[in-house]
């Protein structure tokens, strides 16, 4: 029971994060609006529509204070404060940001209760296709990275691939 709880949450995450975790992105990924195999009701879309506002709200402000926070414990550092100022301060910035992160997720499973079983179901489903989307651009970027790392004289080419000079 819990575990399928946790891995509906897990899905709810993944799905909000496009948005919550790339700040150089403006959060116009609504998942509710852009996802028709989901089949919601008009009123569930509002529904999750005032949870994800009122969530974006409240992160907007917690991840300003934790910034502001972070920003300090860096000064701190900068200024060679003593140990227990900077300890004190990783305090503060860590609580600042499991408030963050609690706030996220409570939002994340606020926005999922509105969802029938059905619809959780076919969440999950596009989560999955996601992520395999993700691991195989993933996939891509890291044999991009291989062909790049190879200089042009072939000093880096594997032994088999190795220009012969004889």
């Amino acid at each position: 029971m819990m575990v399928s709880v946790f891995r509906q949450l897990l899905a709810a995450v993944f799905l909000v994060s496009f948005a919550a975790a790339a700040p150089a992105q403006p959060l116009n990924w609504y998942w509710w609006k852009m996802e028709p195999t989901l089949a919601l009701s008009a009123d569930q879309s509002t529904q999750i529509d005032a949870i994800f506002q009122d969530g974006i709200s409240q992160l907007q402000k917690q991840k300003d204070e934790l910034d502001r926070l972070e920003g300090k414990l860096s000064r701190l550092i900068e200024t060679s404060a003593s140990e227990a100022e900077v300890t004190h301060q990783i305090d503060r910035v860590e609580a600042a940001r499991s408030t963050l992160n609690k706030t996220r997720t409570l939002m994340l499973l606020h926005m999922r209760l509105v969802l029938k079983p059905e619809q959780r179901v076919k969440l999950n489903a596009l989560r999955d296709r996601r992520e395999k989307e993700r691991k195989a651009l993933d996939e891509q970027l890291q044999l991009e990275k291989e062909k790049l790392r190879q200089s042009p004289d072939g000093s880096k080419r594997p032994d088999s691939t190795r220009k012969r000079t004889n």
